[in-house]
Protein backbone atom coordinates (compact mmCIF):
# COMPACT_ATOMS: atom_id res chain seq x y z
CA UNK A 1 0.00 0.00 0.00
CA UNK A 2 1.31 3.09 -1.08
CA UNK A 3 1.17 5.91 2.31
CA UNK A 4 1.19 9.94 1.78
CA UNK A 5 4.34 11.46 3.12
CA UNK A 6 6.13 14.82 3.29
CA UNK A 7 10.41 13.57 3.60
CA UNK A 8 12.27 12.49 0.56
CA UNK A 9 14.63 9.77 1.11
CA UNK A 10 17.79 12.57 1.96
CA UNK A 11 15.12 14.43 4.16
CA UNK A 12 14.83 10.84 6.03
CA UNK A 13 18.71 10.43 6.37
CA UNK A 14 19.46 13.96 7.08
CA UNK A 15 16.95 13.60 10.10
CA UNK A 16 18.89 10.46 11.53
CA UNK A 17 22.11 12.01 10.97
CA UNK A 18 21.71 15.48 13.03
CA UNK A 19 20.11 12.99 15.53
CA UNK A 20 23.41 11.20 15.94
CA UNK A 21 25.18 14.20 15.98
CA UNK A 22 22.62 15.73 18.82
CA UNK A 23 23.70 12.77 20.76
CA UNK A 24 27.12 12.34 20.15
CA UNK A 25 27.87 16.10 20.53
CA UNK A 26 25.92 17.87 23.01
CA UNK A 27 24.09 14.58 24.76
CA UNK A 28 21.59 14.21 27.20
CA UNK A 29 20.89 14.89 30.78
CA UNK A 30 20.32 12.01 32.67
CA UNK A 31 19.42 11.92 36.22
CA UNK A 32 19.35 8.52 37.05
CA UNK A 33 22.78 6.93 38.01
CA UNK A 34 21.84 3.69 37.35
CA UNK A 35 20.75 5.09 33.79
CA UNK A 36 24.97 6.42 33.29
CA UNK A 37 26.41 3.88 34.52
CA UNK A 38 24.59 1.52 32.32
CA UNK A 39 25.21 3.86 28.87
CA UNK A 40 29.60 4.40 30.49
CA UNK A 41 29.02 0.46 30.60
CA UNK A 42 28.40 0.23 26.42
CA UNK A 43 30.41 2.99 25.55
CA UNK A 44 28.84 6.42 25.99
CA UNK A 45 30.89 9.09 27.51
CA UNK A 46 29.51 10.00 31.06
CA UNK A 47 30.28 12.75 33.45
CA UNK A 48 28.67 11.74 36.64
CA UNK A 49 29.05 15.46 37.93
CA UNK A 50 27.11 17.08 35.36
CA UNK A 51 24.90 14.21 34.95
CA UNK A 52 25.60 14.34 31.24
CA UNK A 53 25.68 11.71 28.68
CA UNK A 54 27.09 11.61 25.26
CA UNK A 55 26.37 8.50 22.97
CA UNK A 56 28.67 8.30 20.17
CA UNK A 57 27.22 7.37 16.55
CA UNK A 58 28.84 3.69 16.48
CA UNK A 59 26.98 3.00 19.84
CA UNK A 60 23.09 4.10 18.78
CA UNK A 61 23.79 2.60 15.50
CA UNK A 62 24.95 -0.99 17.38
CA UNK A 63 21.77 -1.16 19.93
CA UNK A 64 19.06 0.62 17.54
CA UNK A 65 19.05 -2.17 15.24
CA UNK A 66 18.22 -4.67 17.74
CA UNK A 67 14.85 -3.26 18.20
CA UNK A 68 12.04 -5.69 16.86
CA UNK A 69 10.13 -5.23 13.96
CA UNK A 70 6.84 -6.11 15.80
CA UNK A 71 5.59 -5.36 19.56
CA UNK A 72 2.46 -8.13 20.79
CA UNK A 73 0.23 -6.47 22.89
CA UNK A 74 -1.82 -8.84 25.02
CA UNK A 75 -4.64 -9.48 26.61
CA UNK A 76 -6.44 -10.70 29.75
CA UNK A 77 -8.34 -13.21 26.87
CA UNK A 78 -5.68 -14.15 24.53
CA UNK A 79 -8.62 -13.75 21.55
CA UNK A 80 -7.73 -9.87 21.88
CA UNK A 81 -3.77 -9.97 21.49
CA UNK A 82 -2.33 -7.15 18.78
CA UNK A 83 0.64 -8.03 17.10
CA UNK A 84 1.62 -4.95 14.91
CA UNK A 85 2.53 -3.62 12.17
CA UNK A 86 -0.44 -5.23 10.68
CA UNK A 87 -2.25 -3.71 7.97
CA UNK A 88 -5.36 -2.04 10.23
CA UNK A 89 -3.81 0.10 12.72
CA UNK A 90 -4.14 -0.95 16.32
CA UNK A 91 -6.61 1.94 18.09
CA UNK A 92 -6.60 2.92 21.99
CA UNK A 93 -8.32 4.92 24.65
CA UNK A 94 -6.37 7.65 25.25
CA UNK A 95 -5.32 7.80 28.84
CA UNK A 96 -4.80 9.58 32.65
CA UNK A 97 -7.38 12.37 32.26
CA UNK A 98 -7.89 13.43 35.66
CA UNK A 99 -11.67 14.33 35.03
CA UNK A 100 -14.42 12.78 33.87
CA UNK A 101 -17.93 14.47 32.93
CA UNK A 102 -20.71 13.01 34.69
CA UNK A 103 -23.08 10.67 32.76
CA UNK A 104 -25.76 12.07 34.80
CA UNK A 105 -25.69 15.71 35.77
CA UNK A 106 -23.08 16.21 32.72
CA UNK A 107 -20.71 18.18 35.10
CA UNK A 108 -17.29 17.75 35.18
CA UNK A 109 -15.36 15.97 38.50
CA UNK A 110 -12.67 14.02 39.05
CA UNK A 111 -13.04 10.52 38.14
CA UNK A 112 -12.83 7.60 40.41
CA UNK A 113 -12.26 3.74 40.23
CA UNK A 114 -16.32 3.06 40.04
CA UNK A 115 -15.36 5.24 36.89
CA UNK A 116 -12.71 3.05 35.38
CA UNK A 117 -14.91 0.01 35.69
CA UNK A 118 -17.31 1.51 33.60
CA UNK A 119 -15.11 2.57 31.11
CA UNK A 120 -13.40 -0.83 30.49
CA UNK A 121 -16.59 -2.82 30.22
CA UNK A 122 -17.48 0.09 27.79
CA UNK A 123 -14.60 -0.32 25.63
CA UNK A 124 -14.78 -3.99 26.02
CA UNK A 125 -17.93 -3.57 23.74
CA UNK A 126 -16.70 -1.27 21.06
CA UNK A 127 -15.37 -3.06 18.37
CA UNK A 128 -13.21 -0.05 16.69
CA UNK A 129 -11.04 0.35 20.03
CA UNK A 130 -8.57 -2.82 20.40
CA UNK A 131 -6.84 -1.86 23.69
CA UNK A 132 -7.66 -0.11 26.50
CA UNK A 133 -5.82 2.59 27.75
CA UNK A 134 -6.58 3.33 30.74
CA UNK A 135 -8.68 6.69 30.69
CA UNK A 136 -8.37 8.30 34.00
CA UNK A 137 -6.78 8.41 37.21
CA UNK A 138 -8.55 7.51 40.55
CA UNK A 139 -9.46 10.05 42.97
CA UNK A 140 -10.60 7.09 45.51
CA UNK A 141 -7.26 5.02 45.43
CA UNK A 142 -5.93 4.42 48.51
CA UNK A 143 -2.64 5.91 49.28
CA UNK A 144 -0.82 3.07 48.51
CA UNK A 145 -2.72 1.15 45.63
CA UNK A 146 -2.74 3.86 42.89
CA UNK A 147 -1.80 1.99 40.32
CA UNK A 148 -3.30 -0.88 41.35
CA UNK A 149 -6.53 -0.04 41.58
CA UNK A 150 -6.59 1.52 38.27
CA UNK A 151 -4.95 -1.35 37.08
CA UNK A 152 -7.63 -3.42 38.73
CA UNK A 153 -10.57 -2.05 37.88
CA UNK A 154 -9.38 -2.02 34.54
CA UNK A 155 -8.57 -5.36 34.30
CA UNK A 156 -11.64 -6.54 36.01
CA UNK A 157 -13.95 -5.67 33.35
CA UNK A 158 -12.34 -5.77 29.79
CA UNK A 159 -10.16 -8.45 28.62
CA UNK A 160 -8.40 -6.83 25.38
CA UNK A 161 -5.28 -5.08 26.36
CA UNK A 162 -5.08 -2.61 29.05
CA UNK A 163 -2.37 -0.10 29.90
CA UNK A 164 -1.29 2.56 31.44
CA UNK A 165 1.98 3.78 33.41
CA UNK A 166 3.35 3.60 37.01
CA UNK A 167 4.92 6.41 38.85
CA UNK A 168 7.83 3.75 40.22
CA UNK A 169 9.06 -0.07 40.23
CA UNK A 170 7.33 -0.68 43.64
CA UNK A 171 3.97 0.38 41.82
CA UNK A 172 4.71 -2.01 38.91
CA UNK A 173 5.68 -4.80 41.01
CA UNK A 174 2.38 -4.52 42.83
CA UNK A 175 0.57 -4.90 39.36
CA UNK A 176 2.05 -7.76 38.88
CA UNK A 177 1.26 -9.32 41.65
CA UNK A 178 -2.19 -8.23 40.29
CA UNK A 179 -1.48 -10.63 37.48
CA UNK A 180 -0.48 -13.40 38.68
CA UNK A 181 -3.00 -14.02 40.84
CA UNK A 182 -5.39 -13.37 38.04
CA UNK A 183 -3.66 -16.04 35.75
CA UNK A 184 -3.71 -18.22 39.26
CA UNK A 185 0.14 -18.85 39.66
CA UNK A 186 3.27 -16.64 39.17
CA UNK A 187 4.00 -19.36 36.57
CA UNK A 188 0.93 -19.19 34.59
CA UNK A 189 1.13 -15.59 34.53
CA UNK A 190 5.04 -15.36 33.14
CA UNK A 191 4.42 -17.86 30.73
CA UNK A 192 2.05 -15.47 28.63
CA UNK A 193 1.89 -11.85 30.42
CA UNK A 194 -1.28 -10.06 30.01
CA UNK A 195 -0.26 -6.52 31.68
CA UNK A 196 1.00 -3.86 29.35
CA UNK A 197 2.86 -0.90 30.75
CA UNK A 198 4.04 2.81 29.52
CA UNK A 199 6.43 5.34 29.99
CA UNK A 200 7.77 8.65 29.41
CA UNK A 201 11.67 8.46 30.20
CA UNK A 202 12.30 11.24 28.45
CA UNK A 203 11.58 15.10 29.13
CA UNK A 204 12.08 17.56 26.29
CA UNK A 205 14.40 18.76 25.39
CA UNK A 206 16.98 15.87 25.94
CA UNK A 207 16.10 14.92 29.73
CA UNK A 208 16.03 11.30 30.96
CA UNK A 209 14.64 11.53 34.51
CA UNK A 210 14.80 9.08 37.63
CA UNK A 211 11.73 7.08 38.31
CA UNK A 212 10.41 6.50 34.57
CA UNK A 213 14.12 5.86 33.63
CA UNK A 214 14.46 3.34 36.42
CA UNK A 215 11.12 1.35 35.27
CA UNK A 216 12.07 1.89 31.53
CA UNK A 217 15.02 -0.11 32.38
CA UNK A 218 12.93 -2.53 34.61
CA UNK A 219 10.80 -3.50 31.96
CA UNK A 220 13.52 -4.28 30.05
CA UNK A 221 15.25 -6.62 31.93
CA UNK A 222 11.98 -8.45 33.07
CA UNK A 223 11.26 -8.83 29.57
CA UNK A 224 7.72 -6.67 30.52
CA UNK A 225 5.68 -5.44 27.22
CA UNK A 226 6.17 -1.61 28.06
CA UNK A 227 6.70 1.32 25.47
CA UNK A 228 7.72 4.70 25.97
CA UNK A 229 6.04 8.14 24.65
CA UNK A 230 7.75 10.85 23.40
CA UNK A 231 6.16 13.87 24.37
CA UNK A 232 7.36 17.66 23.11
CA UNK A 233 5.81 20.88 23.11
CA UNK A 234 7.13 23.31 20.04
CA UNK A 235 8.11 26.68 21.08
CA UNK A 236 8.70 25.53 24.49
CA UNK A 237 10.59 22.21 24.50
CA UNK A 238 11.79 22.46 21.11
CA UNK A 239 12.36 24.71 17.90
CA UNK A 240 9.51 26.03 16.52
CA UNK A 241 8.84 23.86 13.23
CA UNK A 242 8.03 20.64 12.17
CA UNK A 243 11.16 19.93 11.19
CA UNK A 244 13.29 21.07 14.25
CA UNK A 245 10.71 19.01 16.58
CA UNK A 246 11.18 16.20 14.39
CA UNK A 247 14.96 16.02 15.10
CA UNK A 248 15.11 16.44 18.45
CA UNK A 249 12.20 14.15 19.00
CA UNK A 250 14.10 11.55 16.72
CA UNK A 251 17.21 12.03 19.05
CA UNK A 252 15.36 11.64 22.15
CA UNK A 253 13.94 8.21 20.83
CA UNK A 254 16.72 6.56 20.01
CA UNK A 255 18.29 7.41 23.22
CA UNK A 256 15.44 5.86 24.87
CA UNK A 257 15.28 2.76 22.26
CA UNK A 258 19.59 2.38 22.90
CA UNK A 259 19.08 2.80 26.70
CA UNK A 260 16.05 -0.13 26.33
CA UNK A 261 18.46 -2.25 24.47
CA UNK A 262 21.26 -2.41 26.93
CA UNK A 263 19.44 -3.14 29.54
CA UNK A 264 17.69 -6.20 26.97
CA UNK A 265 18.58 -7.08 23.42
CA UNK A 266 15.50 -7.47 21.91
CA UNK A 267 13.38 -5.55 23.94
CA UNK A 268 10.08 -4.14 21.46
CA UNK A 269 9.29 -1.14 21.38
CA UNK A 270 6.82 1.53 19.87
CA UNK A 271 8.10 5.01 17.81
CA UNK A 272 5.45 6.50 19.59
CA UNK A 273 4.49 10.48 20.07
CA UNK A 274 2.93 13.27 21.40
CA UNK A 275 4.00 16.24 19.50
CA UNK A 276 1.99 19.16 20.61
CA UNK A 277 2.70 22.85 19.39
CA UNK A 278 1.95 25.47 22.09
CA UNK A 279 -0.40 28.13 20.88
CA UNK A 280 2.40 30.64 20.96
CA UNK A 281 -0.55 33.37 21.74
CA UNK A 282 -0.98 32.90 25.60
CA UNK A 283 1.03 28.89 25.32
CA UNK A 284 -2.00 27.10 25.11
CA UNK A 285 -1.35 23.10 24.87
CA UNK A 286 -2.71 22.60 21.94
CA UNK A 287 -3.49 18.37 21.13
CA UNK A 288 -6.03 19.17 18.85
CA UNK A 289 -3.65 21.04 16.11
CA UNK A 290 -3.61 19.54 12.74
CA UNK A 291 0.18 19.78 12.97
CA UNK A 292 -0.16 16.57 15.52
CA UNK A 293 -1.58 14.69 11.92
CA UNK A 294 1.66 16.57 10.13
CA UNK A 295 4.17 15.21 12.58
CA UNK A 296 2.55 12.17 12.45
CA UNK A 297 2.97 11.25 8.61
CA UNK A 298 6.68 12.45 9.63
CA UNK A 299 7.27 9.93 12.01
CA UNK A 300 5.55 7.13 10.41
CA UNK A 301 8.69 7.09 7.89
CA UNK A 302 11.23 7.30 10.49
CA UNK A 303 10.04 4.47 12.19
CA UNK A 304 10.01 2.29 8.68
CA UNK A 305 12.93 3.80 8.03
CA UNK A 306 14.10 1.85 11.30
CA UNK A 307 11.74 -0.77 10.97
CA UNK A 308 10.07 -0.24 14.16
CA UNK A 309 5.94 0.00 14.84
CA UNK A 310 5.55 3.71 14.54
CA UNK A 311 2.68 5.41 16.61
CA UNK A 312 1.37 8.29 18.50
CA UNK A 313 -1.53 10.35 20.22
CA UNK A 314 -3.68 11.68 17.15
CA UNK A 315 -7.35 11.59 17.64
CA UNK A 316 -6.95 14.21 20.62
CA UNK A 317 -9.12 17.61 21.05
CA UNK A 318 -9.01 20.90 22.98
CA UNK A 319 -12.96 21.09 22.73
CA UNK A 320 -14.58 20.48 26.12
CA UNK A 321 -17.25 19.27 24.47
CA UNK A 322 -19.02 16.42 21.62
CA UNK A 323 -18.97 19.74 19.44
CA UNK A 324 -18.04 20.10 15.65
CA UNK A 325 -14.41 21.33 16.86
CA UNK A 326 -14.38 18.13 18.40
CA UNK A 327 -15.42 16.36 15.32
CA UNK A 328 -13.18 17.68 13.02
CA UNK A 329 -9.72 17.87 15.70
CA UNK A 330 -10.93 13.60 16.43
CA UNK A 331 -11.31 13.43 12.61
CA UNK A 332 -8.45 14.86 10.65
CA UNK A 333 -5.37 13.92 12.41
CA UNK A 334 -6.10 9.70 12.90
CA UNK A 335 -7.28 10.11 9.03
CA UNK A 336 -4.33 11.48 7.83
CA UNK A 337 -2.26 9.06 10.17
CA UNK A 338 -4.34 6.09 8.80
CA UNK A 339 -3.21 7.61 5.21
CA UNK A 340 0.34 7.70 6.22
CA UNK A 341 0.67 4.24 7.63
CA UNK A 342 0.81 4.42 11.22
CA UNK A 343 0.62 1.49 13.15
CA UNK A 344 -0.83 2.69 16.65
CA UNK A 345 -3.17 5.85 17.44
CA UNK A 346 -4.20 6.65 20.88
CA UNK A 347 -7.23 8.60 20.78
CA UNK A 348 -10.61 7.54 22.40
CA UNK A 349 -12.58 9.22 24.67
CA UNK A 350 -10.96 12.58 25.93
CA UNK A 351 -11.96 15.86 25.81
CA UNK A 352 -10.32 19.37 27.05
CA UNK A 353 -6.90 18.82 26.06
CA UNK A 354 -6.66 15.17 28.01
CA UNK A 355 -8.06 16.32 30.87
CA UNK A 356 -11.57 15.05 30.77
CA UNK A 357 -13.28 11.53 29.63
CA UNK A 358 -16.45 11.89 28.39
CA UNK A 359 -18.51 8.55 27.71
CA UNK A 360 -20.32 9.89 24.93
CA UNK A 361 -17.64 10.74 23.26
CA UNK A 362 -15.98 7.56 23.74
CA UNK A 363 -18.69 5.97 21.80
CA UNK A 364 -18.23 8.14 18.87
CA UNK A 365 -14.99 8.12 18.82
CA UNK A 366 -15.33 4.34 18.16
CA UNK A 367 -17.35 5.03 15.33
CA UNK A 368 -14.57 7.46 14.12
CA UNK A 369 -11.75 4.20 14.77
CA UNK A 370 -14.20 2.22 12.93
CA UNK A 371 -14.31 4.29 9.86
CA UNK A 372 -10.11 4.48 9.53
CA UNK A 373 -9.94 1.18 9.54
CA UNK A 374 -12.45 0.95 6.61
CA UNK A 375 -10.49 3.61 4.97
CA UNK A 376 -6.83 2.02 5.94
CA UNK A 377 -8.90 -1.79 4.76
CA UNK A 378 -8.79 -0.55 1.46
CA UNK A 379 -10.16 0.08 -1.81
CA UNK A 380 -10.76 -3.35 -2.43
CA UNK A 381 -10.38 -3.27 -6.03
CA UNK A 382 -10.53 -6.73 -8.29
CA UNK A 383 -12.37 -7.50 -11.70
CA UNK A 384 -14.76 -9.37 -9.73
CA UNK A 385 -15.91 -6.45 -7.54
CA UNK A 386 -15.62 -4.01 -10.93
CA UNK A 387 -19.05 -5.65 -11.59
CA UNK A 388 -18.52 -5.50 -15.41
CA UNK A 389 -20.91 -8.08 -16.24
CA UNK A 390 -23.41 -6.61 -13.92
CA UNK A 391 -23.47 -3.23 -15.45
CA UNK A 392 -24.06 -4.72 -19.09
CA UNK A 393 -26.78 -6.76 -17.54
CA UNK A 394 -28.60 -3.95 -15.88
CA UNK A 395 -27.99 -1.60 -18.91
CA UNK A 396 -29.06 1.74 -19.49
CA UNK A 397 -31.98 3.59 -16.54
CA UNK A 398 -31.65 0.10 -15.07
CA UNK A 399 -31.85 -0.30 -11.01
CA UNK A 400 -29.22 -1.98 -9.44
CA UNK A 401 -31.19 -1.99 -6.25
CA UNK A 402 -32.95 -4.69 -7.14
CA UNK A 403 -29.86 -7.08 -8.06
CA UNK A 404 -29.09 -9.99 -6.11
CA UNK A 405 -25.22 -8.69 -5.57
CA UNK A 406 -27.08 -5.65 -3.97
CA UNK A 407 -28.56 -7.27 -1.63
CA UNK A 408 -25.10 -9.37 -0.36
CA UNK A 409 -23.00 -6.64 -0.47
CA UNK A 410 -24.90 -3.91 1.35
CA UNK A 411 -23.69 -5.20 4.85
CA UNK A 412 -20.18 -4.71 3.27
CA UNK A 413 -19.71 -2.64 0.62
CA UNK A 414 -19.57 0.42 2.90
CA UNK A 415 -19.37 1.46 6.70
CA UNK A 416 -22.36 1.24 8.59
CA UNK A 417 -22.30 4.03 10.96
CA UNK A 418 -24.46 3.60 14.26
CA UNK A 419 -25.12 6.64 15.57
CA UNK A 420 -24.26 9.17 12.66
CA UNK A 421 -27.65 10.71 11.43
CA UNK A 422 -28.87 9.81 7.78
CA UNK A 423 -32.53 10.37 8.17
CA UNK A 424 -34.55 13.04 6.58
CA UNK A 425 -34.89 15.91 8.77
CA UNK A 426 -38.48 15.18 8.98
CA UNK A 427 -37.69 11.74 10.70
CA UNK A 428 -35.13 13.46 13.10
CA UNK A 429 -37.64 15.66 14.30
CA UNK A 430 -40.37 13.13 14.89
CA UNK A 431 -38.13 10.90 16.65
CA UNK A 432 -36.97 14.00 19.56
CA UNK A 433 -34.19 16.00 17.05
CA UNK A 434 -31.48 13.97 18.81
CA UNK A 435 -27.49 15.48 19.05
CA UNK A 436 -24.72 12.46 18.42
CA UNK A 437 -23.97 13.16 21.74
CA UNK A 438 -27.17 12.11 22.86
CA UNK A 439 -27.35 9.03 20.65
CA UNK A 440 -23.98 7.92 22.02
CA UNK A 441 -24.54 8.62 25.61
CA UNK A 442 -27.40 5.69 24.84
CA UNK A 443 -25.42 3.40 23.35
CA UNK A 444 -22.79 3.63 26.54
CA UNK A 445 -25.95 3.41 28.89
CA UNK A 446 -27.06 0.31 27.40
CA UNK A 447 -23.87 -1.62 26.85
CA UNK A 448 -22.91 -0.32 30.56
CA UNK A 449 -26.60 -1.31 31.89
CA UNK A 450 -26.49 -5.19 30.87
CA UNK A 451 -23.89 -7.32 33.10
CA UNK A 452 -20.78 -7.51 32.14
CA UNK A 453 -19.92 -10.70 31.44
CA UNK A 454 -16.08 -10.75 31.38
CA UNK A 455 -15.80 -9.25 35.03
CA UNK A 456 -13.68 -11.47 37.17
CA UNK A 457 -15.27 -14.65 39.12
CA UNK A 458 -15.78 -15.12 42.48
CA UNK A 459 -12.85 -17.05 43.16
CA UNK A 460 -10.32 -14.97 41.47
CA UNK A 461 -11.81 -11.60 43.11
CA UNK A 462 -11.62 -13.33 46.33
CA UNK A 463 -7.89 -14.07 45.69
CA UNK A 464 -7.24 -10.85 44.93
CA UNK A 465 -8.81 -8.97 47.53
CA UNK A 466 -7.11 -11.47 50.44
CA UNK A 467 -4.10 -10.18 48.76
CA UNK A 468 -4.78 -6.45 49.14
CA UNK A 469 -6.49 -5.29 51.82
CA UNK A 470 -8.95 -2.17 51.66
CA UNK A 471 -8.73 -2.76 47.76
CA UNK A 472 -11.32 -0.25 45.75
CA UNK A 473 -14.73 -2.57 44.63
CA UNK A 474 -13.90 -2.02 40.88
CA UNK A 475 -17.36 -3.40 39.76
CA UNK A 476 -19.18 -2.15 36.88
CA UNK A 477 -22.32 -0.44 37.78
CA UNK A 478 -24.74 2.06 36.28
CA UNK A 479 -25.04 5.32 38.33
CA UNK A 480 -28.00 6.28 40.24
CA UNK A 481 -30.12 8.48 37.98
CA UNK A 482 -28.20 7.95 34.87
CA UNK A 483 -31.34 7.75 32.32
CA UNK A 484 -31.31 7.16 28.84
CA UNK A 485 -32.61 10.07 26.30
CA UNK A 486 -36.10 9.16 24.82
CA UNK A 487 -35.55 8.83 21.09
CA UNK A 488 -39.01 8.10 19.60
CA UNK A 489 -42.23 10.01 18.23
CA UNK A 490 -41.62 12.32 21.35
CA UNK A 491 -42.46 15.57 18.94
CA UNK A 492 -45.84 16.67 19.03
CA UNK A 493 -47.25 15.86 15.34
CA UNK A 494 -47.54 18.28 13.08
CA UNK A 495 -48.72 19.06 9.89
CA UNK A 496 -46.52 17.63 7.25
CA UNK A 497 -44.44 20.04 5.31
CA UNK A 498 -43.56 20.07 1.75
CA UNK A 499 -40.95 17.58 0.64
CA UNK A 500 -37.36 19.49 0.40
CA UNK A 501 -36.16 16.89 -2.54
CA UNK A 502 -35.61 18.80 -5.33
CA UNK A 503 -37.40 17.34 -8.56
CA UNK A 504 -36.32 16.20 -11.52
CA UNK A 505 -37.12 18.64 -14.92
Amino acid sequence: MNFFSYLTDDDIQYVHDASLEILEEVGLLVRNEKARKRFAEHGAFVDHETEMVRIPSAVVEKYRVMVPPTITLRGRDPAYDVTFPRKLPVIATASSAPDIVDPVTGITRRSRSDDIARIAHLVNELPGFDLFSISTLADDAPRDQFSLTRFYAALKNCVKPCRTSVYNISEAEQVIKLGELIAGSKEAYWERPFINFGYCSIVSPLTMDFDSTDTLMYFAEKGITAYGTIAPMGGLSTPLTLSGMLVIMNAEWLAAATLAQMSRAGTAQIYNFLPVFADMRDGAYAPGAIEIGMMNSAVCQMARFYNVPGGGYLGLTNSKIADAQSGFEKGMSPLMGALSGVDFIVMGGLQDALMSFDFGQATIDNEIAMMIKRVRGGFGFSRESASLQEIKDTGPAGMFAANPATLKRMHTATFMPDLADRKLREQWELEGSSTIHQRALNKAFSIISAPNAVAFDAEVDARIRAEFEGLVAGDSTLPEGWQPFNVGNTAPKRERRPSRRRRQK
